[in-house]
Order: C-alpha cells, then sequence, then structure tokens
C-alpha cells in the first residue's frame, strides 16, 4: 500500500517538477509587424468620407515577459519604445505621432508539457501618443487624445527547440482609438480606430 500512494504521488508531482525545471519566466525577443485597421470617422464639414485618415504600417522590435502562475495559466506584458507613424488624410500625408503600447494579458496554455505548446489570452493596454505632429492645410494643427485604453485577444503558439528555447509565433489584435482635435480650442473633429493587428516571430528563453 505504501507502495502504491508513493507512486501516486509521483505521479502528480511530475507536473509540477517539469514546471519548477523549465522555470517559471518565458522570456522572449520578436519581430512584430502592425498592421492597423485605419477606421475614422467623417469630417462632414471638410467633406471627408469614413476612414479617410490612414495611419503606416511598419516591422518593430519587442520584448515580452512571460511569468507562469501555473503549469497553464500565465501572464504576459510586452514592451517596445515609442513607435513613430506617418499619417495620410485620403493618400494625403499630413504628418506623424509616435505610440507607446504596453500590453498586459492574461493566457491558457493549451499543451504546457508539449514540443508545441499553443496559448490563447485576453487583456488590457494603455497606449501613451505622444510628438503629435498633424497639420491640414486650410485647416491647422490637429491633435490625438491621449492616452487609450482598451481590450486585446491573442493567440499563439511555442515550440520547444531545446530543454529552454522556443520558437514562438503569436497574433494579438490591440483596441486603440482617439479623438482627432484642433489645437487650437480642443474642438473633436474625428475619431480614429487604429485597432491594429500585431503579428509576431521570434524566440523565447524559459528561466
Amino acid at each position: 500500500k505504501k507502495l502504491v500512494v508513493l507512486a501516486l504521488l509521483g505521479v502528480a508531482l511530475v507536473p509540477s517538477i517539469a514546471l519548477a525545471q523549465e522555470g517559471s519566466l518565458l522570456v522572449r525577443a520578436r519581430a512584430v509587424y502592425i498592421y492597423p485597421a485605419d477606421k475614422s470617422d467623417a469630417i462632414p464639414s471638410l467633406k471627408v468620407p469614413d476612414d479617410a485618415i490612414t495611419v503606416s504600417k511598419k516591422t518593430i522590435p519587442e520584448v515580452d515577459f512571460t511569468y507562469f502562475l501555473t503549469k497553464n495559466i500565465a501572464a504576459e506584458l510586452i514592451l517596445t519604445y515609442p513607435q513613430k507613424h506617418d499619417v495620410k488624410l485620403s493618400g494625403t500625408n499630413i504628418g506623424t505621432f509616435k505610440h507607446l503600447p504596453p500590453v498586459l494579458s492574461l493566457q491558457y496554455h493549451l499543451a504546457p508539457e508539449g514540443t508545441l505548446r499553443p496559448y490563447i489570452g485576453v487583456g488590457a493596454n494603455l497606449t501613451l501618443i505622444s510628438n503629435v505632429e498633424l497639420t491640414v492645410p486650410g485647416v491647422g494643427a490637429l491633435d490625438l487624445s491621449s492616452p487609450s485604453v482598451g481590450v486585446s485577444g491573442q493567440a499563439g503558439f511555442d515550440f520547444k527547440l531545446s530543454p529552454k528555447l522556443f520558437f514562438n509565433a503569436d497574433a494579438k489584435w490591440v483596441m486603440l482609438r482617439s479623438d482627432v482635435e484642433l489645437k487650437a480650442g480642443g474642438t473633436k473633429v474625428s475619431v480614429v480606430r487604429v485597432d491594429p493587428w500585431l503579428i509576431g516571430v521570434g524566440l523565447g528563453y524559459r528561466f
């Protein structure tokens, strides 16, 4: 009976031991492609139609830290430096702005001990918008409201290359919206919904 009990305890402890051996912290470096939704409200006074305000696409470096609370549940924080985007109005360049979009997600890992480890996650972002340099001829300088607070969703996988090294692919959707205002007086003229997809690939190391 003692041997049976010990065997059962050993089976129960295997996942915990495996998690401890791999460590609770996974750090990744990724290249991320930002694909904005390019949705905006019309500006009737300027005869500007819906979705005329567009934001440039670009690839950026990103670092994220994933901490495993259990073998299946983890919290992920993604970080980068302020990113600069070009803005166009009906195809004409009207300037640039920068944004810093940290995202915190709670993830569920479906196969935490497999070679292929898919996961899904939901979270929130607090996007800080700065260095707004937007001007429309005949209208004047524009500003963007900051910060933008929104939800996020993600799906991805880690592929185990060695005991601690992983290949990662990840897709996130982030709600990022801002009021477009006249700098002189602060009158709201439109709402831009950047709402980008963030498509990333990279490598991770588990400590």
